[in-house]
């Protein structure tokens, strides 16, 4: 099973992260909510260690999930939070408690943002390959 691990800044504006493979290298970039005390839609999720499952998401698609029960996360509850998901966006404004994957950071409609959503989400699916992987969130 594959292991990511996701280093993270936090900011006002939003949390930036990078993701890397096992192996140190860059996977892409991530755009999260800001840092509101997990407050469910409006918050980054916890720091910790989550498993990623592949999701069909009436809105999004295909995407992929995380789910943590120890840290109050699952998929469809009860929990503290759920549809805790990985899908293309930009901007933090465009989330709801979910990552966004981007190429590189940048400034969009003068909000801080990562850029390129959709091409480093189809490089992030294809390299999941439908498969399960872990995750592991920690500060930079």
């Amino acid at each position: 099973m594959k292991h990511f691990v996701m280093k993270r800044r936090y900011f006002k504006e939003g949390t930036f992260s990078t993701l890397h493979r096992e192996d140190g290298s860059q996977v892409c970039v991530v755009a999260e909510r800001a840092d509101l005390n997990n407050a469910p839609s409006r918050s980054c999720i916890p720091e910790g260690r989550y498993s990623l499952l592949p999701h069909n998401s009436p809105k999004f698609g295909k995407c992929y999930a995380l789910e943590a029960p120890e840290l109050g996360v699952t998929r469809y509850g009860p929990s503290l939070r759920t549809h805790i998901l990985i899908h293309k966006a930009n901007t933090p404004s465009q989330l709801q408690g979910c990552l966004a994957p981007g190429v590189n950071f940048g400034e969009l409609h003068g909000e801080w943002a990562v850029l390129n959503s959709t091409a480093a989400f189809d490089s992030l699916m294809a390299e999941l390959n439908g498969e399960p992987a872990m995750l592991t969130i920690k500060k930079d």
